[in-house]
């Protein structure tokens, strides 16, 4: 019987193309699957084949819990009663039990046989899928086999891959018989069909077409370093040359077009802008938003946003249709862009002054002629004046020592006052809610006087709440009321 089995696992392996082992557990699966219509169904059966003999042992086990958590007696065994033999075991170990081998001739050897075939099926799927990963070709070509609910099944090599409905370029027509390219996104292992799943509309789909037709790429001396798209209308790519005698965006280009209209034909024609990358995020946005002609630019590095001022003339080209053309730049360049004209700049600004001088009338309590004075000299909050260092405040010509002496006290003055308050209000204030990501002192002060005190208070607020009571924007109350959630899902 054991000769039997050695000669069964050989003949396998050799006609499935699969490793000795996997055989071995797929008839170990067979086998305790066997045994296990003999004792109950409900139970819980280990095979265990020895790889030189072929002898096999069979075992039956029981999962040690905790008493109050046992619902079956056929597989599970509560604490107290497995501590009476086994007086070392913990929860989540297992008490086995030896049973008598059953003879392998005799078993059930059609449902074997299909446990064998479908786990030796399974190996073979993912020993295809291992071998094509191992190439690290995430650009796939191959031939739509089927289309199934909109989604294209495609084949590739001896592999079968799925092109979702919402991977596909819109309004492109896919037929059975068509041969496409596409971007691997993914793998998933836990289904039955399809494990690789592709993508026409991934940024990264654009980029290894262009890494395809542009062989300097593949070389080192042209480096993509960024993609965004709206797939089949439009997309920015941004390219930035290793050789400084290379002219990244002609190269891109090709002769007469050649090579960006080969990567256009593959997507549907879609525009691409070819953007050569820079160092220095502002420059990088400039470039980003052509045709845009940009006037001035703002740099908020903790917000990660540009304020961007272009010509009246031409801000509804800068836009795009329906935002489309800043949005790519906003997404192939990773910061925020504020786009605006130089009347809608300057509105904003004087109102952003007006804001900043009632503060400093109010606060340090100055004339309007002193605050306007700091605020020309870049000063925008009450710790600059009470901080930045006396040097630098004296070289303000309108001002002598003793007015920017009297200016810090104030604002150090106000600034303690307001500290003290701060600390008052947080008196009982629980340390799980100071606690949270993004919450700060003065918020959580602020939140307080509304009697919100621990992180479940806030938590039960709806966002629109939080919104109206902490004066905040509408996302930060998301953010924040999702960690103060968090624990909830945790503890379930």
């Amino acid at each position: 019987m054991s000769r039997e089995i050695l000669l069964l696992v050989d003949a396998l392996a050799r006609e499935k193309n699969v490793a000795k082992d996997i055989v071995f557990t797929a008839l170990e699966l067979a086998l305790a699957s066997a045994t296990k219509k003999r004792v109950h169904d409900d139970a819980d059966v280990r095979v265990t084949i020895n790889r030189e003999t072929g002898d096999y042992e069979s075992f039956r086990r029981w999962v040690v819990l905790p008493d109050a958590e046992v619902s079956n007696d056929e597989a599970e065994m509560g604490i107290i009663d497995a501590r009476e033999t086994h007086p070392e075991i913990k929860v989540g170990e297992f008490v086995e039990e030896p049973l008598g081998s059953i003879d392998f001739g005799r078993i059930g050897a059609q449902a074997a046989k299909q446990v064998i075939l479908q786990k030796i099926r399974d190996a073979e799927r993912e020993q295809v899928l291992n071998d094509f990963l191992e190439r690290e070709e995430f650009l796939v070509s191959g031939t739509i086999k089927r289309i199934e609910r909109g989604n294209a099944i495609i084949e590739v090599g001896r592999m079968e891959a799925l092109l979702p409905r919402d991977q596909q370029i819109l309004r492109e027509n896919l037929r059975v018989g068509d041969r496409v390219k596409a971007y691997l996104l993914k793998t998933d292992r836990g289904v039955r069909g399809p494990q690789l799943v592709l993508s026409r509309t991934a940024p990264e789909f654009l980029s290894k077409l262009f890494e395809l037709e542009v062989p300097e790429i593949e070389d080192g001396l042209l480096e993509i370093k960024g993609c965004a798209r709206d797939p089949g209308l439009r997309a920015k790519i941004a390219v930035k040359a290793n050789d400084a005698r290379i002219d990244p965006i002609g190269t891109c280009v090709g002769l007469r077009g050649s090579r960006v209209t080969a990567v256009r034909e593959e997507v549907c024609n879609e525009q691409v802008d070819i953007i050569v990358w820079n160092a220095d995020p502002a420059q990088f946005v400039i470039a980003a938003l052509k045709p845009a002609e940009v006037v001035s630019i703002m740099v908020d590095e903790d917000a990660h946003a540009m304020d961007v001022v272009v010509d009246e003339n031409n801000l509804g080209s800068s836009i795009g249709r329906n935002g489309q053309n800043v949005k790519l730049a906003s997404d192939l360049t990773g910061w925020t862009i504020n786009l605006m004209s130089e009347q809608e700049s300057a509105a904003r600004s004087e109102q952003e002054r007006g804001q900043l001088r009632g503060l400093f009338m109010a606060r340090p309590d100055v004339d309007e002629d002193v605050a306007d004075i700091l605020i020309d000299e870049g000063f925008s909050s009450l710790e600059e004046i009470a901080y930045v260092p006396l040097t630098e405040m004296l070289q303000i010509e309108d001002f002598d020592e003793d007015t920017v002496n009297e200016l810090r006290n104030r604002a150090r003055d106000v600034l303690l006052t307001e500290a003290i308050v701060t600390e008052e209000k947080l008196e009982g204030v629980g340390d799980d809610l100071l606690a949270l990501d993004g919450m700060d002192k003065a918020l959580a002060a602020k939140l307080a006087s509304r009697e919100i005190r621990t992180r479940d208070d806030l938590a039960d607020l709806a966002v629109d709440e939080l919104v109206e009571v902490a004066e905040i924007d509408e996302e930060r109350a998301r953010v924040l009321i999702s960690v103060a959630r968090a624990h909830w899902f945790e503890e379930e």
